[in-house]
């Protein structure tokens, strides 16, 4: 998005008959349905297939190793999904001292959501109580609590 060269390149490219007026999204998503597809065609196989015979031992082997490259797939996108979470989180959270790297191989954001503190003034004479937003960010190694800036 921060590249306008790029963006005219892309604008002229997918713009272009040849493309079918498909977005580069679709490109980058069309293997995947391409995996899904041949899936299916492989269980259809195997159904057709005589038990025992040497063409469903061959389809059995292609068909677990086509499940082993969608979960390999499933897995690295959502290993992506999370990365890029890190790093737009690392980008608007603000540390007073860099002793905590937010980004890290290992490292998954779970949940995160707003509370409100509440702040008790027990210095004046009546109960005061005044709240505050607060945000949450429960990662699988650690919990960080964060508030907007002044």
């Amino acid at each position: 998005n921060g590249n306008a060269g790029f963006q005219q390149v892309l604008e002229r490219l997918e713009s272009d008959p040849v493309c079918q007026r498909l977005s580069l999204k679709s490109f980058l998503i069309l293997p995947f349905q391409r995996i899904t597809r041949l899936k299916l065609l492989l269980q259809n196989i195997l159904k057709r297939t005589l038990p025992g015979s040497e063409e469903e031992v061959q389809a059995t082997q292609a068909y677990d190793a086509l499940e082993k490259l969608i979960k390999d797939c499933n897995e690295n996108v959502q290993r992506m999904k999370s990365t890029e979470e890190l790093i737009y989180l690392s980008q608007k959270i603000e540390f007073e001292c860099k002793i905590f790297p937010l980004i890290s191989q290992s490292r998954r954001l779970v949940k995160c959501g707003e509370l409100t503190a509440l702040d008790f003034n027990t210095l004046s004479p009546k109960w005061k109580v005044t709240t505050r937003p607060i945000y949450l960010h429960l990662f699988n190694d650690c919990l960080l609590l964060s508030r907007p800036k002044e």
